[in-house]
C-alpha cells in the first residue's frame, strides 16, 4: 500500500468546445476511504470519472491514483483499481461467469473462490447470457468485476442503479468492508441514503465545481432541523428570531415550532434564559434535505 492519497486532483478541467464540464477539482481522497460524490445528472460526476481515469484527457489540469499520474501510467493504475461505469455495457452473448473469466484474464487471473463469494452474496446467475438479464442482474456482474481482484482503489458512477432494497444493503456492507481492509471507493451517486449509509466524507458537484467539501457527521450537523419545544407559559415568537440560523417560527401560545441549521447548545442557551422548557423535540435533517439546501444556496448566491 502507497501512502499517497488514493485519489488526487489538482485543477483538473474539462470543457467540451464551450462547455465547461468540470472547473478547477482540487480534491483528495484517502486509503481506506469511503468517499461519496454527490450531484444530480449533468452536474460533472461522469466526466469527472472519466477524467480522472484517463478515458477522456482534460483541458487542464492533473489526476493521480495511489501516487501515479492517469496520463502517463493508466496501464499500471488499472492493475490496482475496480470500476463500475456508468454507462455499464458487456458482451451480451457471453455468460456472467465468460465475461468474468474474460476480465479476470486480463488481470492476470483472480481467486474464484472469492468471485463465488461475491457471486453468493449478490445472488448473482453467472451461468446465463448477459444479454437475457434484467438491468439490475447485470449490473450484479459488473459489481463482481470491479471487486474480484481485490482492488486498492473501487471508483464507481451509480452503483447500485437495478439493484433491490436487499441487493443494495448487501453492496453497502462490501463497501464498508473495502474500506475496513484500508482500501478506498470513490462513490459517485445521486441515491443520497446510500451514501449516507457508508460515506466517511462527501463532495457535493454544482456544474461542474466543487461547492461542498465535508464529512458526513459535520454536513449533517450544518443541516436544517426541525425542532418543536413544549413551555409552562405562553412564549414571544421574537426570541427564537433572534437565533442567527433559525427559520420558520410557528408559535402556538405553549407550543413552538423552528427550523435551525446552526449549533443547538446555542438556541438553547438562548430559549432556556428566557423561558422554563418542559419538552423538545427535534427531528434531524437527512443527506437529501441538506443537498437540496446547498443547491438552493448555491442558485440563490448565482
Amino acid at each position: 500500500m502507497t501512502s499517497d492519497p488514493a485519489i488526487r486532483t489538482t485543477g483538473l478541467t474539462k470543457h467540451y468546445g464551450h462547455v465547461e464540464a468540470l472547473i478547477d477539482l482540487n480534491l483528495e481522497v484517502g486509503p481506506g476511504e469511503v468517499f461519496g460524490f454527490l450531484g444530480p445528472n449533468g452536474a460533472g460526476k461522469t466526466t469527472t470519472i472519466r477524467t480522472i481515469l484517463d478515458e477522456i484527457r482534460p483541458t487542464a489540469g492533473t489526476a493521480s491514483i495511489l501516487g501515479m499520474d492517469t496520463g502517463k501510467h493508466s496501464v499500471e493504475i488499472r492493475r490496482h483499481i475496480g470500476y463500475v461505469p456508468g454507462d455499464l455495457a458487456m458482451y451480451p452473448n457471453l455468460t456472467g461467469k465468460d465475461t468474468l473469466t474474460y476480465f479476470a484474464n486480463l488481470r492476470g487471473g483472480v481467486d474464484w473462490e472469492y468471485v463465488a463469494e461475491l457471486a453468493e452474496r449478490l445472488d448473482a446467475d453467472l451461468s446465463k447470457k448477459v444479454g437475457d438479464l434484467s438491468s439490475g442482474n447485470r449490473q450484479k456482474v459488473g459489481l463482481i468485476q470491479a471487486f474480484m481482484n481485490r482492488p486498492e482503489v473501487l471508483i464507481m458512477d451509480e452503483p447500485s442503479s437495478g439493484l433491490d432494497p436487499l441487493m443494495q444493503r448487501e453492496f453497502q456492507a462490501m463497501m464498508r468492508e473495502v474500506s475496513a481492509e484500508g482500501r478506498t471507493v470513490f462513490l459517485s451517486s445521486h441515491t443520497l441514503s446510500e451514501v449516507q449509509r457508508v460515506a466517511d466524507r462527501v463532495g457535493i458537484i454544482r456544474s461542474g465545481r466543487l461547492i461542498a467539501l465535508e464529512t458526513v457527521a459535520d454536513l449533517r450537523a450544518k443541516g436544517m432541523r426541525r425542532i418543536e419545544f413544549q413551555f409552562a407559559e405562553p412564549v414571544d415568537a421574537s426570541v427564537f428570531e433572534s437565533v442567527p440560523g433559525v427559520r420558520d417560527v410557528d408559535v402556538l401560545r405553549r407550543r413552538v415550532m423552528l427550523s435551525y441549521d446552526g449549533k443547538i447548545d446555542v438556541l438553547l442557551t438562548t430559549v432556556a434564559g428566557r423561558y422554563d422548557v418542559i419538552d423538545i423535540t427535534t427531528h434531524e435533517a437527512d443527506l437529501e434535505e441538506i443537498f437540496l439546501t446547498y443547491y438552493r444556496d448555491e442558485e440563490e448566491a448565482v
